[in-house]
């Protein structure tokens, strides 16, 4: 077996031999620059996909143009599109985006297909990431629901703002991430402005008090 893939993907190593045979001589291992859009919405899926290195970011886009990222795929992870499109025989319901440089390993979705049926160990693999990312969605699905877009703001300016307190992104990036419109973002952070708590600047966001972002979840 390949020592790249063992050392990023370890249950691999756990393959009976004929399985890692099989494996071993259909996958494909590339190399795709950043911004490169690996699938759109509406399109075959005919491989599954495995990230080696770098990320990948799957995303939803509506009919008006709204955005939300659903989740990233990196290093050692699937996406868990691609899974549930090769076991339903369905196109793809979103797009996904290489967001930096990306090392990729793709296998045929025959392959796939054979392994799933043949191999525990890559069963038990494809299942429990499956189930992870499941959970991921939900909670998603939970946040942008029912959460409050003040406090979700908060979390994710405190979660990026690094020792520096400084973020560069722009209002309508935010509001990607958080599944909302930008103009909700731009009023909601106008009102951390007047509180005190960040500096607004074009494409960067200063932050001034941490703590008074935290006050928010503390009073949830």
């Amino acid at each position: 077996m390949n020592p790249e893939v063992v050392a990023v993907f370890p249950p691999f190593s756990g393959l009976d031999p004929d399985s890692a045979r099989l494996l071993e001589g259909a996958i494909r291992i590339s190399d795709i620059a950043a911004g490169t859009t690996l699938f759109r919405d509406g399109g075959e899926c005919t491989a599954y996909v495995l990230v080696i290195d770098g990320a990948i970011r799957v995303q939803k886009v509506a009919e008006n143009g709204r955005e939300i990222v659903l989740y990233r795929v990196e290093a050692g992870q699937s996406c868990v599109l691609t899974t549930n499109c090769l076991i339903s025989h369905e196109d793809y319901a979103a797009e996904g985006i290489a967001e930096t440089a990306v090392r990729v390993l793709t296998m045929p979705s025959a392959v796939f297909r054979t392994l799933l049926g043949r191999s525990e160990t890559f069963r038990d693999f494809v299942f429990s990431a499956y189930a992870s990312r499941i959970a991921d969605l939900l909670l998603l699905i939970e946040e942008v629901a029912f959460g409050r877009i003040d406090v979700r703001l908060s979390t994710w300016l405190r979660q990026h703002g690094g020792e520096s307190g400084q973020i560069r992104a722009t209002h309508h990036e935010i509001a990607v991430e958080l599944g909302t419109a930008r103009e909700v973002i731009s009023r909601q952070l106008k009102d951390f402005e007047r509180r005190g708590w960040v500096r607004l600047h074009r494409g960067r966001i200063d932050i001034h008090d941490p703590h008074g972002l935290g006050r928010l979840n503390e009073a949830m």
